[in-house]
């Protein structure tokens, strides 16, 4: 009878543990399990970082992560909206407030927390051209001689290595073609940015007179670099778009660009968020120093641009933060209670 009272014992003891670590591990259970999410993004490489920071938080809390779906950045707000996609971290304040009021606005989809700050935009020129003829803004360009140092293909014309087409910063480049009154001196190039702008590297090497656009955080700035390589151009006064009129185009040390200065965001469909108050909070919660996005951008731009290289660097930032990201976590775990 001992020993089958110590049976008894043994069983009943293995059924409470049982219990009490199927106890636990419901009460330990993480507040995304068993709820699916669908990053999208442009498929452009210098926003995967970001991208994979957002979906690793993410998976950290426990949400069934998808692979990112690909598509043009207008579609991208489109599939936020409708809910074909969760999120996308690639939402530029104010550059894409346009895609994102016609995409249905706050009702359909949101922007939250602040991943990367101060990200400028504008014109630049080679600096050799910038001394030697004291230009400064991109006003001077209505001068059809200092146009002329500039035009490439032979038309007489200053030849700007643009935006492409569908990002946003080409509306602004056109609207300002019309209201400084350069439609007659510039002609706007476009097409894939990284193939045009490679050419506007090399005629810079050479010496020769270069105008481009871009912006921060970019591997560009490394290469060519304000103050060495290339000078910023400033505008005689600012000239935007309806939709951005009155953003901030003073940056310290530079002077006005023209351009509203940026802050990044995740945007993400309201329905979603309204349900799950943790991943509101992870969104709200994560930030990148933009010198970390730019650093990622030129080892991009060395070559380290598979998703294999761009999720190990993301990774690798993870653990470089860890303090800093275990307790966002758990900030975002909190909202669920």
């Amino acid at each position: 009878m001992r020993g089958n009272g110590r049976a008894g014992l043994q069983k009943a003891l293995v059924l409470m543990f049982s219990c009490a670590a199927l106890t636990a591990a419901v009460g330990d259970e993480l507040p995304g399990a068993g709820i699916t999410v669908q990053p999208a993004d442009q498929n452009y490489v210098n926003e995967w970082f970001q991208g994979d920071l957002v979906s690793m938080g993410l998976k950290d809390l426990g949400y069934d992560v998808q692979e990112s779906a690909s598509m043009q950045m207008q579609a991208a707000y489109i599939a936020v909206a409708n809910g074909d996609a969760t999120f996308y971290a690639a939402y530029w304040e104010p550059l894409h407030k346009t895609f994102f009021e016609q995409a249905g606005g706050e009702t359909k989809l949101q922007p939250l927390g602040t991943l990367v700050t101060n990200s400028i935009q504008g014109y630049l020129i080679d600096k050799k051209t910038a001394d030697t003829y004291k230009i400064k803004t991109i006003n001077q360009l209505k001068d059809p001689a200092i146009a002329k140092l500039f035009d490439i293909d032979g038309d007489g014309k200053a030849d700007l290595y643009g935006c492409d087409p569908g990002w946003g910063c080409e509306r602004v480049i056109e609207y300002q073609l019309d209201a400084y009154g350069l439609r007659d001196t510039v002609h706007h190039l476009q097409g894939s940015y990284e193939t045009i702008i490679a050419d506007a590297i090399e005629r810079i090497k050479a010496g020769k007179p270069t105008l481009y656009y871009s912006w921060t955080p970019m591997w560009m700035s490394a290469i060519l670099r304000p103050g060495h390589e290339v000078e910023w151009l400033t505008v005689a006064s600012t000239a935007l778009p309806k939709d951005q009129e009155g953003a901030v185009t003073d940056v310290p040390g530079i002077g006005n660009t023209g351009f509203p200065v940026n802050t990044q965001h995740v945007i993400a469909n309201t329905k979603f968020l309204e349900k799950n108050p943790v991943a509101r909070k992870w969104f709200e919660l994560l930030t990148i120093p933009i010198q970390d996005v730019n650093a990622e951008n030129m080892l991009v731009h060395e070559g380290k641009n598979s998703p294999a290289d761009v999720l190990r660097d993301a990774e690798e930032w993870r653990e470089k933060h860890k303090t800093q990201w275990d307790a966002w976590i758990a900030e975002a775990k909190a909202a669920a209670k």
